[in-house]
């Protein structure tokens, strides 16, 4: 497995040691707001925010772990129709349908300041006329069952973090042996969570989140806390893999990444990863779903995992 230097005990430790501070940290900060649509938004084609499952919704999400390196850095988003949900039923986007983005920039170091806007989105409205004759506006992909729509920001970062450069483009195998490949891998690492094996789940999780603490100078406290909370889930008796079935292979960073993810309409699970645990402290179930993405270096054949 790769961080074999890696342990449950010394994994905090050595994830706040790979953090460096600075006079200015800048932090990127995306907000959006869409109406009658379910969405997934991506920064730089790492999935940062989905919903599936409400019409209506907004929020302000950190992106600073999808910004590996100062230049120009990507937002796409993706609409879907919500269908019959609430009371509602609209199998394609209306004419009301809208996603607004906004990416600020902030410094961490002042954090009651407000940050400064970057750049922002709307989706775009093109006009007809109704019965009446009278002109209106509408969604401009109103009546499809999906919308997609990009658009970029410059970002200037001081940390430096590991990215996918120098990762190979899995789009360019052979989608069956792909495919048969990552299956094996999804397993093996399904048995680390189910086999409570606390060594190999840090080490499998090291990356991810060196990345995510290094990008917002995070404290030992807050690295310490989150890990304390992974380690709580996984340690229950009730916590237990779920099977891995009904899933599609999906790439990521234009196809630096792959990930099996769920192919379902269900909003509980659409959108999310196949390797999920179902567990019970007592309140009733829990679920937690572990995305764990895979790539493979150049000049290399076997997966590492992100």
């Amino acid at each position: 497995m790769q961080n074999p230097e890696i342990t449950e005990k010394n994994i905090v430790n050595k994830l706040y040691s790979n953090v460096k501070r600075y006079d200015y940290e800048p932090m990127y900060y995306l907000t959006y707001v869409q109406n009658v649509c379910f969405s997934e938004i991506l920064v730089n084609d790492i999935l940062v925010n989905k919903n599936f499952q409400e019409i209506g919704d907004g929020a302000t999400i950190p992106i600073n772990n999808c910004i590996f390196k100062s230049g120009i850095q990507k937002v796409t988003f993706r609409l879907y129709p919500v269908g019959e949900n609430k009371g509602f039923n609209f199998p394609t986007l209306i004419n009301d349908t809208d996603m607004k983005i906004e990416v600020t920039e902030s410094d961490n170091n002042k954090r009651n300041e407000d940050g400064k806007r970057i750049a922002n989105y709307i989706t775009p409205l093109i006009t007809f006329k109704n019965a009446a004759d009278y002109e209106k506006t509408k969604f401009e992909g109103s009546g499809k069952t999906y919308y997609e729509a990009s658009f970029t920001f410059n970002a200037t970062i001081p940390y430096k973090v590991e990215g996918f450069e120098n990762a190979r483009d899995l789009r360019e195998w052979d989608a069956a042996i792909l495919y048969k490949k990552l299956l094996q891998e999804y397993n093996k690492v399904k048995a680390i969570y189910q086999n409570k094996d606390y060594d190999n789940i840090a080490r499998i999780s090291y990356n991810n989140l060196r990345n995510q603490f290094i990008s917002e100078y995070q404290n030992r406290e807050y690295i310490n806390e989150v890990w304390e909370m992974l380690m709580e889930a996984y340690k229950l008796p009730t916590f237990e893999m779920q099977p891995i079935e009904n899933y599609k292979m999906v790439f990521f960073a234009d196809g630096k990444l792959v990930a099996l993810m769920q192919d379902s309409k269900d909003s509980r699970v659409r959108g999310n990863s196949s390797l999920w645990a179902k567990f019970n402290r007592g309140e009733g179930i829990e679920t937690l779903f572990c995305n764990r993405y895979f790539y493979i270096p150049k000049g290399e054949t076997e997966f590492k995992i992100y």
